[in-house]
């Protein structure tokens, strides 16, 4: 099995979900077991480091943000001890910079909060030469516009004055867009 091949039902399901949202933990673990998975779930960035050091699992479901950390480090401690594994990174603050580097710190997708456990597992057994079909509902104009602002914002180093110079737009209208979540 190589990394952009999912294993086969018939093999290892376990998976991992980590997220600091107790509630939307308990739901995505209990769909999760019911589609036939063997689910391991964490709270914190550490709790999830120590998952994956006692027995890396085949798959995981990675929250960006959590109170001690991001959950880009759980993915990257994944793909070192199991480079095999499958993990997709959901979040409600998405935007295209944090996409790009979960990817290439090893997820195979990136889902927006709150999202449906069926989109979850198709994006955990998708195949590398899937192409997925083209959104029904694709970004709307404040989404884009919002995605912009993300980026800039992480290409200027999180600095928010640097951010709002570069946008020509005031610090503090800045400020409550970034402390917003992201429009549909």
């Amino acid at each position: 099995m190589n990394e952009t091949t999912p294993p086969d039902v018939g093999e290892d399901r376990s998976v991992l979900i980590v997220d600091d949202d107790r509630s939307f933990l308990q739901r995505l673990a209990r769909a999760m077991e019911a589609r036939g998975f063997e689910v391991a779930t964490a709270e914190t960035v550490a709790d999830g480091l120590a998952r994956v050091e006692a027995s890396a699992p085949a798959y995981a479901v990675v929250d960006m943000r959590l109170g001690d950390g991001t959950g880009l480090d759980v993915i990257s401690a994944l793909k070192r001890h199991r480079p095999g594994a499958r993990a997709i990174v959901l979040t409600g603050y998405g935007n295209i910079a944090t996409a790009v580097t979960a990817v290439k710190m090893g997820a195979v997708d990136y889902l927006a909060k709150p999202a449906d456990a069926d989109d979850v597992v198709a994006a955990l057994l998708a195949s590398a030469d899937h192409k997925p079909i083209p959104p029904e509902n694709p970004m709307s104009a404040d989404r884009v516009r919002w995605e912009h602002i993300q980026r800039v914002y992480e290409l200027c180093g999180r600095n928010v004055s640097e951010t709002a110079r570069r946008l020509s737009m005031h610090r503090r209208t800045l400020q409550r867009i970034l402390a917003k979540r992201a429009p549909r």
